[in-house]
C-alpha cells in the first residue's frame, strides 16, 4: 500500500511484510519475512501456535521526510490499512526491531478523506469492507478478527508510488491514487508490541484490495504472483502482475468464497491415491482448501490427516525409524530425505496437480545420536475440515493468482533464479524482464509502453517470528 506525501514514504511489508510507499515519490515495495521457513530453528509447537493466531485473525465478517511502514501481507483480507496519528491503541514500538510510524494525512498534500458518496465506498459496503456515518459523511471501516482483536478507522485516498517495468528490464517511477484505511483504533493482539507492525496489506479479491484498484485503473492486470525461496537464507519475489513460465498448471478458484479456495479432489503418496472420501475436501462454510501464504506450515482436514501420515510412514518404515515427538509423527534419518521419502501429489479440479517433495511436507527439528529428526510438517486443526496450504508447500514454486480468470496456477521452480513477468496490460504480446537484473535508479533510457508489474523483493529475517 502506499500513502502519499509530497515527500517519499516507503512501507515495508513483512511476508510477508512489505514496504509501502506513500506520498509523492517513487517506490518499490520491499518485503521482509518475519517467520523463518520451517526448520530446526523453531519447534513445530511454536509454528503451530503462530498459525493458530493467524487463522483466528482471518476476518469473521463478510511533504515529509522518508518513512517506512511495515505491513503484513494477508491474502485472507482485502483492505490495506495502516495506523494513523491520534490512533488509540496503536503500538509505539515493535519487538521485531523495526521502526513503527503513523500515517499523518495532514502532512500529505495529496491526501483526502473518502466521502460516503464515493463509488469505491459503495462497493466496499457490499463486501462488508466499508461503512458510512451519516453525521460525518465519511467512509469508514470496522474489522473484527477471530482472536478478538480489531481495528476501525476511516478511508483516505493518496498516491501509491512504485516502479514500473519497461522493456529491457528498465524501470520508471509511477504513481496511482489508492484508497486505504487510516486506523484510529486497535484492540486485542493488535495493540501488543512484541510483534507489532504498522498495518495490514490485504491481497484479497474484493474491489477495495490494492490489486483490484490498480487493475480497475488499467495500471496492472488483475493478477499477482510470488516465488519464495525455500533455503534458510530466504528471499524471493512478489509481483503485481503475472510471472510467466511454460510449465505452470492452473486450477479454478471456487467461486463466491472470501478466501482463495481451491477444489482439492484427492491426495497421492508414491503414486497411490489415498482412500479418502472426496467429500472431505468439498467447500462449505466449515470446510474447504485454502491457499494462504501467511500460514507457515500446512494443514489437512481432520478426516484426511491420519490417512496421509499413515501412508508416509508405511512407505518409509523399512528405511527409517518412526518416532513420536511431542505428538508429531517424526522419523530418525541417517541419510538424505530425498532418497527415502515418497513424492506426494495434491490433485485438484481441472487435472492440475501440486507435486510435493520431501522438503515440502517434512520439517527438520533436531538430531538424536547422530540421526536427524524429521517430522511431518502437515498438521491438523482438531475437529475442523479445513485444509490450508501455507509456506511449507508454497516455497520453491511460482504461484500465480489470476483473479481476472478466477484461477490459481503453480509450478516447481528455483526461486533463486530470475523470473519472466508480463510487461504490458493491453498489448497482444508479452514482454519479458529479468527480475534479477532490474534497475532501481528510476531513470530509464526509454519511455514506458504501458504499465506492467510491481516487483516486491522479499528478504527473509530468519530469526523473527511472524504475526
Amino acid at each position: 500500500m502506499a500513502a502519499v506525501f509530497p515527500a517519499w514514504v516507503m512501507m515495508t511489508v513483512l511476508l510477508l511484510e512489505a514496504v509501502v510507499v506513500m506520498g509523492g515519490f517513487p517506490t518499490s515495495l520491499q518485503l521482509e519475512r518475519r517467520v523463518p521457513l520451517p526448520t530446526h530453528q523453531l519447534e513445530l509447537s511454536r509454528l503451530r501456535e503462530r498459525d493458530r493466531v493467524r487463522h483466528g485473525r482471518l476476518l469473521q465478517s463478510s511533504g515529509s521526510p522518508p518513512k517506512d511502514f511495515y505491513v503484513q501481507i494477508d491474502t485472507g483480507s482485502d483492505v490495506l490499512w495502516i495506523g494513523c496519528n491520534s490512533c488509540n491503541g496503536c503500538p509505539q514500538s515493535s519487538g521485531l526491531q523495526i521502526q513503527l510510524n503513523l500515517y499523518d494525512p495532514g502532512s500529505s498534500t495529496t491526501s483526502s478523506p473518502v466521502p460516503c458518496s464515493d463509488q469505491r465506498c459503495s462497493a466496499g459496503i457490499q463486501s462488508s469492507d466499508s461503512g458510512c456515518s451519516g453525521q460525518s459523511n465519511q467512509c469508514s471501516y470496522t474489522f473484527q478478527y477471530g482472536d478478538g482483536s480489531g481495528t476501525s478507522g476511516y478511508y483516505v485516498s493518496d498516491l501509491l508510488h512504485f516502479n514500473t517495468i519497461l522493456e529491457g528490464s528498465m524501470t520508471t517511477n509511477s504513481t496511482a491514487p489508492i484508497m486505504f484505511g487510516c486506523s484510529m483504533l486497535q484492540t486485542g493482539d493488535l495493540t501488543k508490541s512484541d510483534r507489532a507492525v504498522d498495518g495490514i496489506f490485504g491481497f484479497g479479491q474484493q474491489s477495495l484490495s490494492v490489486i483490484s484498484q490498480l487493475s480497475s485503473q488499467g495500471i496492472t492486470p488483475r493478477v499477482f504472483s510470488h516465488c519464495l525461496k525455500g533455503n534458510n537464507g530466504g528471499g524471493g519475489i512478489l509481483v503485481l502482475g503475472e510471472i510467466l513460465e511454460p510449465n505452470i498448471v492452473y486450477t479454478p478458484l471456487v467461486p463466491s468464497q472470501p478466501h482463495y479456495n481451491l477444489d482439492l479432489r484427492s491426495i497421492s503418496v508414491g503414486g497411490q491415491v489415498l482412500s479418502i472420501d472426496p467429500s472431505v475436501f468439498s467447500t462449505s462454510t466449515s470446510q474447504g482448501t485454502i491457499v494462504d501464504s501467511g500460514t507457515t506450515l500446512a494443514y489437512l482436514a481432520d478426516e484426511a490427516y491420519d490417512a496421509f501420515v499413515s501412508a508416509i510412514t508405511n512407505t518409509v518404515s523399512q528405511s527409517v525409524r518412526p518416532v513420536l515427538s511431542k505428538g508429531n509423527q517424526c522419523y530418525l534419518i541417517t541419510s538424505s530425505v530425498t532418497d527415502i521419502f515418497p513424492q506426494v501429489s495434491l490433485n485438484f479440479a481441472g487435472g492440475a496437480s501440486m507435486i510435493l517433495y520431501a522438503q515440502d511436507y517434512l520439517v527438520q527439528q533436531n538430531s538424536i545420536g547422530g540421526a536427524a529428526v524429521w517430522c511431518i510438517g502437515f498438521q491438523k486443526i482438531q475437529g475442523q475440515g479445513i485444509t490450508i496450504l501455507g509456506d511449507l508447500v508454497l516455497k520453491d514454486k511460482i504461484v500465480v493468482y489470476d483473479l481476472a480468470n478466477q484461477r490459481i496456477g503453480w509450478t516447481n521452480y528455483d526461486c533463486s533464479m530470475s523470473v519472466n513477468v508480463t510487461a504490458n496490460v493491453n498489448s497482444g504480446r508479452s514482454e519479458f524482464v529479468n527480475a534479477g537484473q532490474m534497475s532501481n535508479d528510476g531513470s530509464p533510457q526509454i519511455q514506458p509502453r504501458k504499465m506492467i508489474a510491481l516487483l516486491l523483493h522479499i528478504f527473509m529475517l530468519a530469526g523473527l517470528l511472524f504475526l
